[in-house]
């Protein structure tokens, strides 16, 4: 195990230069560069209310929290008519607000429903006008944004609502487009999820047919489950957008923990090609529109326990604004935006307990990482890297297989690929 950790940590150092990932290659440098050049920077400068620099421009996230706003817009331009048809204007069906601890133990991710009546503040617009505040969906303010044309306004725009809704200052962004997903669910060579049920989408309106079980989405088939509202099977016959969260928090959940699996990150050459299929697809801010910075981020990630990449539900209820209806929040929404803001950890995080001196793993004869969650399988009287049974009474190693554990004790069981927001029932999938 010591060996292999070892090679993790050269290789993490070349992730750090994303442009040598595959070895310093001519090849891998000219992707690189190819990478760089299809990347659409956005720099909000003068458009956002309230932003944070960074204290170390060369490192910006090196020791600080990460508040990533996430927008998904079913703009219909190029490749993306192909996948949603043709439809005119700018929106945003998808926003999540993604919290990376400054320790970076733990994740949180909070999406925030399209169909919230929120007060969205004055936006400058493409032509240098200003927008009046008003009162709407949460996700008009993308299009109040845009002026129907700008990307880079409506994500100012949209940063702007959820700095004042949610009093959580946005520090990073991305605008994901649909064919966004398919070129980094592909990248990944397809995401593993667990359905309870058979999921059939409404063939008027989508083309997905999933059975029951355990399943590998390819890029097309994600997108398809990520936007599908209408059909039978997991919550679709209520065509609400509150199960489509569901979905969607459920898939990045088990696609974060796919990203972050040994797997990945231990492979230069796949990460980088990952990188590369994520950032050329995306219009975000500076610092995630670095190659190197963000391979820096996701290397600084390597060891959370997957247990704490945590989905958190908004509580809602139903409301109407005059003939409108549409959703409202309920008072524990700002108990989980202040603590958020805070950089404290939700009830749900399992951080590590300091062990005294004295611990049997703390000494010489103990066993090194006897609880790390980085599928290495280490736990126990002997390094297997295929985490199969050792010692005493078995528990849980990093992947989710049994290994025992020095002392013979079980450990807390590790949650299968698909979290557990509600319509996906953890531990389906043996």
């Amino acid at each position: 195990m010591r060996s292999w950790r070892k090679m993790f940590v050269v290789r993490g150092v070349t992730m750090s230069l994303v442009g040598v990932m595959a070895f310093g290659s001519a090849a891998a440098a000219t992707a690189y560069h190819n990478a760089i050049s299809q990347i659409e920077v956005q720099d909000l400068d003068g458009l956002v209310a309230e932003q944070v620099k960074p204290k170390d421009p060369s490192d910006p996230f090196k020791d600080e929290p990460v508040n990533l706003l996430l927008m998904g817009t079913d703009i219909r331009d190029g490749s993306n008519a192909d996948i949603g048809g043709t439809v005119s204007g700018m929106r945003s069906d998808t926003t999540m607000l993604v919290h990376i601890s400054a320790d970076r133990k733990w994740i949180e991710i909070v999406s925030l429903p399209r169909d919230t009546f929120v007060d969205i503040p004055s936006c400058q617009l493409p032509d240098g006008s200003q927008s009046q505040p008003y009162r709407d969906k949460f996700n008009a303010s993308f299009e109040v944004g845009s002026g129907h044309t700008s990307l880079k306004h409506a994500a100012a725009c949209t940063i702007n609502t959820v700095n004042a809704i949610t009093g959580v200052t946005v520090t990073n962004h991305a605008v994901v487009k649909m064919n966004g997903v398919i070129d980094v669910v592909d990248a990944l060579g397809g995401v593993k999820m667990c359905l309870p049920e058979a999921l059939h989408g409404d063939p008027r309106s989508a083309r997905i047919d999933l059975p029951a079980g355990e399943n590998r989405l390819d890029g097309k088939t994600a997108i398809q489950f990520l936007r599908v509202r209408k059909g039978t099977g997991m919550g679709l016959e209520m065509g609400s957008d509150l199960t489509r969260i569901e979905r969607q928090q459920a898939f990045i959940n088990a696609t974060l923990r796919q990203i972050l699996s040994a797997e990945t990150l231990a492979d230069p050459t796949k990460t980088f090609r990952l990188i590369n299929a994520a950032l050329g697809s995306l219009s975000a801010d500076p610092d995630i529109a670095d190659p190197g910075k963000v391979a820096g981020l996701a290397w600084s990630l390597r060891e959370i326990d997957k247990r704490n990449i945590v989905m958190t539900k908004i509580p809602v209820y139903d409301t109407t604004e005059g003939t409108a209806s549409g959703i409202g929040w309920g008072p524990e929404a700002a108990e989980i935006f202040q603590r958020m803001a805070a950089d404290t950890p939700p009830e749900s995080v399992v951080l590590p307990e300091a062990e005294p001196s004295g611990s049997p793993s703390a000494s010489a004869g103990g066993t090194e990482g006897g609880t790390e969650g980085d599928g290495g399988g280490d736990a126990g009287t002997g390094e297997t890297d295929e985490g199969t049974e050792t010692g005493g009474e078995t528990g849980t190693g990093g992947d989710g297989t049994e290994t025992g554990t020095s002392e013979g004790t079980t450990k807390p069981e590790t949650p299968k690929p698909s979290p557990s927001p509600e319509v996906l029932l953890d531990g389906v999938c043996a």
